[in-house]
């Protein structure tokens, strides 16, 4: 399983479509693939129409690829368009009871002066979209019981949002707060790595937010859809010696090779695939398309 590897071209379209002229837009993208351990971004190519007076390339806090654009020719309709290839090896996963007591890392993250360690600490405290309360904390202590291994505490976590949580579009946004999203018990991907990971921050453990792609399957005897696919969002717990553990709180499962990653960032604010400021536009509509191919299955 280790020496698995897949590889993926991902097209990922966004598209606004403005009631009013737009005159001037600053906008920046974090749609390239990340480098990682297990994975290897080989391209990544951003289209933008109307073409952008100005482009820069940099990279940022996190380490993740930002490009930077500037719209001056007037528009109603603009559309970016990302292309990119990268490879996945399957991730060596400890075995959960090996990992250690939950309370150990929390104290050697609150204790430690380990470069690696100290790394870490930065997703440990509340951020804009990650914030928690009592209630929380006490829906998180059930499985963060008293001695009981890091990551066997994490997907226990991980199971119990995918059974209690209602996946249902529509009914948060991105200002929704966690507080809000765990009263409801439904939301979207996004809504239930936030919640993830403040349950296990609140805890004094180290949870990033990780932006990337989930390959879906088609039915028996009908083709892929193209287009299909969407973008994804997952949490990631700290455990000394292997770094980040991703996990899927959505689809109850650990991170392996049908996740590619984009970005990580303390939460969604962070790693938002597309942003920006416009003057003028008036009211909006945006459409995104996601298409993950592994190469393999392309004819």
């Amino acid at each position: 399983m280790h020496d698995e590897e897949v590889t993926y071209r991902i097209r990922h379209v966004t598209s606004y479509a403005y009631s009013d002229l737009v005159t001037l837009a600053h906008n920046e993208a974090r749609l390239s693939p990340r480098n990682g351990p297990f994975q290897v971004a080989h391209h990544a190519r951003l289209v933008v129409d109307p073409m952008p007076a100005f482009v820069a390339r940099e990279h940022d806090y996190f380490g993740n690829a930002v490009s930077l654009f500037v719209l001056q020719e007037p528009h109603r309709r603009f559309t970016v368009t990302a292309h990119s290839e990268v490879s996945l090896r399957a991730p060596f996963l400890p075995d959960p009871d090996d990992t250690p007591p939950w309370e150990d890392v929390r104290d050697r993250l609150a204790n430690s002066t380990e470069q690696e360690v100290f790394e870490a600490i930065e997703h440990v405290y509340e951020s804009p979209y990650v914030r928690w309360n009592g209630a929380i904390v006490e829906y998180a202590a059930q499985s963060f019981t008293r001695g009981r291994p890091l990551l066997a505490a994490a997907i226990d976590l991980s199971s119990r949002i995918h059974a209690d949580f209602e996946y249902r579009p529509g009914v948060t946004s991105v200002a929704t707060p966690v507080a809000t999203v765990f009263e409801q018990r439904s939301g979207v991907c996004q809504d239930f790595a936030h919640f993830m990971i403040a349950c296990m921050r609140s805890h004094g453990l180290a949870a990033r937010y990780v932006s990337g792609y989930l390959l879906t399957h088609p039915v028996a005897g009908q083709p892929r859809r193209i287009g299909a696919d969407a973008s994804h969002a997952w949490a990631a717990v700290y455990c000394p010696e292997y770094d980040f553990i991703d996990l899927d709180p959505t689809n109850n499962v650990l991170v392996t090779i049908e996740h590619p990653t984009l970005a990580w960032g303390r939460d969604f604010g962070d790693v938002s695939p597309l942003k920006g400021v416009v003057l003028g536009g008036g009211a909006h509509r945006v459409e995104v398309s996601v298409e993950v191919m592994p190469v393999d299955d392309e004819t």
